[in-house]
């Protein structure tokens, strides 16, 4: 497979492909996609769905959309993008136990990680040192509130925080009570990505 490369266009119906089929583990019609994405005709759904199959995202017989199927890949590592700040220092949790299943989660597309500087979401069980693995967001519009995201805040960098939008608004949240809500415009703050899991070095 040559170029892997997504079109916005692909990515998205891929990115609702994943989620539908995640819950309701069969492929959805032709019918079912267009009605997601917002068309009224299944050419461009067909013509998105060829060119998955082309770059190696998924399997498909032309014209039964029922056919379809992800392809999953095995990933090596998750590239560590930087720092993320989450407020002051805090003490090391030690008597929170998790378990991760690595399969499943590196099998999200684009997933990248993140280390968390300070205690604001500490009542969230995401520590100072730890390690969050984010998966990337394309339509913010499709999150839903209280879901943990990393946002890029004008003037005050990207931060890690409970997300909620309310109009045109959006308030990002610490777990911890000692810091204050940020609410800002909508279209003034980048959502980076969504939390997919905690790792937590021992």
């Amino acid at each position: 497979m040559s170029d892997k490369t997504l079109t916005s266009a692909q990515q998205e119906l891929y990115d609702w492909l994943v989620d539908f089929i995640g819950n309701h583990h069969h492929s959805p019609s032709i019918r079912q996609m267009m009605q997601a994405m917002g068309l009224r005709s299944p050419a461009p759904i067909q013509s998105r769905l060829r060119h998955l199959q082309e770059k190696g995202w998924i399997k498909w017989q032309e014209g039964q959309a029922r056919t379809l199927q992800l392809i999953e890949e095995t990933i090596s590592g998750v590239p560590v993008l930087g720092s993320i700040a989450a407020g002051g220092l805090v003490e090391t949790f030690d008597d929170v136990q998790e378990t991760l299943d690595f399969d499943s989660v590196l099998q999200l597309k684009g997933l990248f990680a993140l280390t968390v500087n300070g205690d604001s979401m500490i009542d969230s069980f995401i520590a100072d040192g730890d390690m969050v693995l984010m998966e990337p967001v394309h339509d913010p519009s499709c999150l839903r509130n209280g879901i943990v995201v990393s946002a890029m805040v004008p003037g005050l960098g990207t931060t890690l925080k409970h997300f909620f939008r309310s109009g045109s608004l959006v308030r990002l949240e610490a777990a911890n009570p000692a810091y204050e809500p940020i609410e800002i415009a909508a279209d003034q703050v980048h959502i980076q990505g969504k939390l997919a899991a905690v790792w937590r070095k021992t």
